[in-house]
């Protein structure tokens, strides 16, 4: 058995994390079995489901998160300690150099880097332009396998590289799908704002700056005072949740935003959901975005996500965020008349584009194979 060892930071329900698990339920474990780098010992929401499927978890204290040195030394460690790793899998962006440079010196054969995202979003100066370049140099150096959710990410984190292996952000189709058979029901969020004529929308993705979830509250504030029937769910967790709830607050809008924490019945949020909220000021290619068009689900989005996560079902609509309130109302009220794509047209979609993880695993054992 090949055990590959995922440098991930945290396994919360997260667009790289739910890929990562995805691909990890459906690979052959007989030949196969993943490990996973920590750098938190705060519980993550995926920690069971790993330990159940055979899988170790190595935990580094927050601190080794900060200092890049530090990380690199103690991951270097950790590798020699535990070998031997047939390969290491790095998920973190730039910081996969550093990682690369630990996996390179205590002689791990296989080393994959894989590009999630289509920009760093730390404050942007000379020191940090320089870290940039360097990451992507010694990236490039040090892998030997280089893999992209999308033509962006991939364009982003490996400039210089032509032999980038795509593998889209793949779900379990066949659950997602299911969801015609429950939309849509009004009791499922236990709400009594809600009534049939409420638009529910849906935004799925940890607090963090760059899923802008004050624009979806300024947008809700927006809504209420125009007197229209709306509730707004936030799924997910992260370091800003009391800072949004704050915000929510100070707006007057805790009975039109609802948040619902870390959840593990995505396909059924979305099934029971208008519209899927995506305000993002960037993203490369979400894995919830395939979830929804899948489901059915309509999305609207902002201009800083890529194009190709439009899988051409109808079912996405952008809008860019520097736009007015009124013109994100109105393609909301598009969204609302257009006709959904029936599971059959879906299915063949999906699968079509590769999206099936049936498919999306056999490319990563392909090669790991190589």
């Amino acid at each position: 058995m090949k055990r590959i060892l995922h440098i991930v930071g945290t396994m919360d329900r997260a667009g790289a994390e739910t890929m990562v698990m995805n691909l990890y339920r459906a690979i052959d474990k007989t030949q196969y079995q993943f490990d996973f780098v920590y750098f938190t010992e705060k519980p993550c929401a995926y920690d069971d489901e790993i330990l159940e499927l055979g899988g170790r978890i190595f935990r580094m204290p927050d601190k080794y998160s900060k200092n890049t040195i530090s990380r690199t030394f103690k991951l270097y460690q950790l590798i020699k300690k535990q070998n031997p790793f047939y390969a290491i899998h790095c998920h973190q962006l730039l910081a996969n150099a550093f990682h690369l440079i630990a996996a390179y010196f205590s002689g791990v054969p296989k080393r994959l880097a894989h590009a999630h995202s289509t920009r760093d979003f730390s404050k942007k100066n000379m020191v940090r332009s320089i870290y940039q370049s360097f990451s992507k140099k010694i990236i490039a150096l040090l892998a030997t396998d280089f893999i992209a959710c999308g033509l962006q990410p991939g364009t982003y984190l490996f400039p210089s590289v032509k032999n980038v292996v795509f593998i889209p952000n793949a779900i379990d189709v066949v659950k997602f799908l299911k969801t015609d058979n429950y939309k849509k029901n009004i009791d499922f969020f236990q709400s009594n704002k809600i009534t049939k004529d409420t638009i529910i929308f849906s935004q799925v993705g940890r607090f963090m700056p760059v899923k802008n979830h004050e624009f979806s509250i300024n947008y809700a504030f927006f809504l209420k005072n125009k007197g229209i029937d709306f509730h707004m769910f936030f799924v997910g967790s992260g370091y800003l949740e009391d800072e949004t709830k704050k915000m929510v607050v100070a707006k007057d809008l805790t009975n039109y935003i609802t948040f619902l924490g870390v959840r593990g019945d995505i396909d059924t949020i979305l099934a029971n959901s208008d519209i899927l909220l995506m305000p993002s000021i960037y993203e490369g290619f979400p894995v919830i975005l395939v979830e929804s068009q899948t489901a059915g689900t309509p999305a609207l989005i902002s201009g800083g996500i890529a194009p190709e996560v439009d899988l051409g079902l109808n079912l996405v609509t952008f809008c860019d965020l520097n736009e007015s309130f009124e013109k994100w109302f109105d393609l909301t009220t598009e969204i609302l008349k257009n006709p959904l794509p029936n599971q059959k047209k879906r299915n063949k979609v999906i699968g079509e584009r590769g999206f099936d993880i049936n498919i999306s695993v056999k490319l990563l054992e392909d090669i790991y194979n190589k």
